[in-house]
């Protein structure tokens, strides 16, 4: 099992990011901020799939005006997204945005922010710097001839020298390319320089299907390389479908469990049942359950309890037949018409007897 890097701890609202805290899920509206009840109700959506922290951009007066209210009545910390404009990042801080992402170095100057630090330590919020592969700074780009991982990590020391510069230390820092090997390279350097909790993510990383692959490869590897407290899976695809791919990513890494987790085979000639169908009716009628389960649905008689020893419960089909299983051991074969509400039954007859060991 591997071990996650030890970062500071930093408060964002009524989450812990960094600390050995769990890793926290975050996603961005894309609506039009100043449009409140769309903004709202795309918060609310995020809510429902997972989603615990989310950011909206404020690109002008509008925006921010909007603020006080969509903060007032989302169901999650909100994360107030600024570039260049000092103003609009103290006028989200007085809003009671949970966190703010800007770049220190491009806010308008020292003096400029100061005033953002200074407000946002007296309100306890903390800052993410976000570096983007895609917007360097020109000197970096003409020192390092392109985007490489020593150019981002560079930057973001610079960004982060000014506001310790200033006292401040309350900081989340990301490093994101459209490139998976550069986002985990830079990530990988700037981890060894210092101990702030890190966002992780790969930016542009595509459509719902190419960015989700895309994703979890990047991802995915950070995470196993210990790295990472919050995270966001950017697709081109409505917030919500972010989602469930980065509760995936974090189950895969086994790092949290969002409820049980279908282990299923992929069929060969020997399968003797319909287990696509199968398998995706066990996912319809368990969607409700949140306990952190593992359950099989195999295709094989012969092999399947075997293959699936490790899950808490499982089902393998045969030739008019099926088998429930429990731990790699048969504990009752059935007609293969009635596999699937046998199998529920024993399902919610297990569960029970969970909840009554731990009450």
């Amino acid at each position: 099992m591997f071990l996650r890097k030890d970062t500071k701890a930093v408060q964002v609202g009524p989450l812990t990011i960094g600390g050995g805290a769990p890793v926290v899920i975050q996603s961005m509206t894309n609506t039009a901020t100043a449009d409140v009840s769309a903004t709202l109700e795309q918060i609310n959506e995020l809510a429902a799939a997972g989603c615990e922290l989310v950011r909206v951009a404020v690109p002008d007066e509008t925006a921010a005006d909007a603020l006080p209210e969509i903060v007032a009545q989302s169901p999650l910390p909100v994360v107030a997204d600024i570039h260049f404009n000092h103003r609009l990042a103290l006028a989200a801080l007085h809003a009671g945005v949970a966190k703010l992402r800007i770049n220190p170095g491009n806010i308008g100057g020292e003096k400029r922010l100061a005033q953002v630090v200074d407000l946002a330590g007296e309100k306890r919020v903390p800052i993410r710097i976000g570096v983007n592969a895609g917007s360097l700074e020109k000197r970096l780009l003409a020192k390092y001839g392109k985007a490489t991982p020593e150019a981002m990590v560079e930057s973001a020391l610079d960004h982060i020298g000014l506001v310790e510069k200033l006292g401040f230390t309350d900081v989340v820092v990301s490093l994101k390319a459209s490139s998976v090997p550069l986002t985990v390279a830079a990530y990988r350097l700037l981890a060894k320089e210092v101990n702030y909790p890190l966002h992780i993510g790969v930016t542009e990383a595509g459509s719902q299907f190419g960015g989700t692959v895309f994703s979890a490869v990047g991802i995915g590897a950070l995470l196993l390389d210990g790295l990472g407290d919050t995270l966001r899976v950017s697709l081109t695809a409505p917030p919500a479908k972010e989602i469930p791919v980065a509760k995936e990513i974090l189950t895969a890494c086994e790092l949290r469990r969002f409820g049980p987790r279908i282990v299923s085979c992929p069929t060969c000639g020997r399968c003797q049942i319909g287990l696509m169908e199968l398998a995706k009716e066990v996912e319809e009628r368990i969607a409700h359950i949140k306990e952190p389960l593992t359950l099989a649905v195999m295709g094989c008689a012969v092999n399947g309890p075997g293959e699936a020893r490790e899950a808490d419960l499982g089902i393998a089909g045969g030739k008019n037949q099926g088998l429930i299983f429990r731990e790699g051991k048969i504990i009752r074969k059935v007609p293969q018409e009635q596999l699937l509400d046998e199998f529920m039954t024993y399902l919610h007859d297990f569960l029970a007897g969970r909840q009554k060991g731990s009450g």
